[in-house]
């Protein structure tokens, strides 16, 4: 089995991209090491009524949940995604709150989410944070720069729409998918451009 890949869901806005997220990762049956925080957990019922990890579950697909996901707890900075020594796919931080893109960048790793972060980078592998804020002040440009510079990537949940959506679904998964394709996890969510001729 491949390593697993990391996945956090934070209290930035965003819930239907983390839930689309991990749904697509189970549906290419990647093994994933769930993190949701506190707020996390509040986003998920503000945002789309889960309320619960079994109500994610249900949400998610209870057969490849159950193959392929193993849950953490966010305040247990013992657990295996805390270690370098631990085998990791990457990390994906979705959505991710601003407080959180300070804390990774200035190193505090103060929860599970954090510090995984931080071994992520200094192990040199692959992190992407999805943050949903606007406007910007200049600390959060700032933060956003120094986790970049140290190896990140930031992947603002900003759809296109070159694709022309027409419902909210197909928004998200245009982040989704963009998310997929750093991750080089297949996906055909949303149509390719093709440069004269528009997406394909």
């Amino acid at each position: 089995m491949s390593p697993p890949l990391v996945l956090a869901i934070t209290g930035a806005s965003g819930a239907p991209y983390a839930v689309r997220l991990l749904h697509l990762l189970l549906a290419a049956d990647r093994p994933v090491s769930l993190i949701i925080s506190t707020h996390g957990y509040r986003l998920l019922q503000t945002e789309m009524n889960i309320g619960s990890r079994d109500e994610l579950r249900v949400a998610v697909g209870t057969a490849a949940w159950d193959a392929n996901v193993t849950e953490f707890d966010d305040g247990n900075r013992g657990a295996s995604p805390a270690s370098g020594s631990a085998p990791s796919a990457g990390m994906v931080i979705c959505p991710c709150s601003m407080g959180t893109i300070a804390a990774i960048a200035a190193g505090t790793s103060r929860s599970l989410i954090e510090r995984a972060a931080d071994v992520t980078l200094k192990e040199r592998r692959t992190l992407i944070v999805v943050p949903r804020e606007t406007p910007l002040s200049v600390i959060h440009l700032q933060n956003m720069l120094r986790i970049a510079r140290a190896g990140a990537l930031v992947l603002p949940a900003a759809p296109g729409f070159y694709h022309r959506p027409t419902t909210v679904a197909a928004l998200v998964d245009f982040v989704v998918a963009r998310i997929l394709d750093h991750l080089g996890v297949p996906q055909t969510v949303v149509p390719r451009w093709s440069a004269g001729d528009g997406p394909t």
